[in-house]
């Protein structure tokens, strides 16, 4: 594991515990930018009564804030799960330079799972990604979750 990769991962691990403590399905995300976090978030969909109110997407907000900016450029998010199609396209728009996620998203994913999104020449941007970083620990929070639902 990459050591930066692994440090800002693990920050969105520790997102995705609040979401769990906070009864939201435990998705966390942080974007950082030069080496300096720039956003972050966890699902709050719940909380919100927002069907868009994705980690990503609280995360991209945060950043897009941060930076008095809709374009992040050069950044790089880090994400749980893999984001779905409303991410992705949120990830697109933002122009986020690469992406590092932890699980795949079976039923749901839009970057390896279900569709290529972030691959998709025929978009105007194209996010490079890589996949598995602490994807057992993410995995474990998820199943715990929905154990814990049933």
């Amino acid at each position: 594991m990459d050591n930066v990769d692994g440090h800002w991962m693990r920050l969105a691990l520790e997102e995705a515990e609040k979401a769990f403590e906070a009864d939201e399905v435990p998705v966390g995300a942080c974007i950082v930018k030069d080496d300096r976090l720039i956003g972050k978030g966890h699902n709050l969909i719940e909380e919100l009564k927002d069907p868009t109110a994705h980690a990503e997407i609280i995360a991209i907000g945060a950043a897009a804030a941060t930076l008095s900016s809709r374009y992040l450029n050069d950044s790089v998010l880090y994400v749980t799960l893999e984001p779905c199609l409303m991410c992705c396209g949120a990830i697109i728009q933002a122009r986020i330079s690469r992406l590092v996620f932890s699980a795949r998203d079976p039923k749901a994913g839009a970057v390896v799972s279900l569709y290529n999104v972030l691959s998709d020449t025929r978009l105007n941007h194209r996010v490079p990604f890589s996949e598995g970083l602490c994807a057992e620990e993410a995995a474990g929070l998820l199943s715990g979750f929905f154990k814990k639902k049933r």
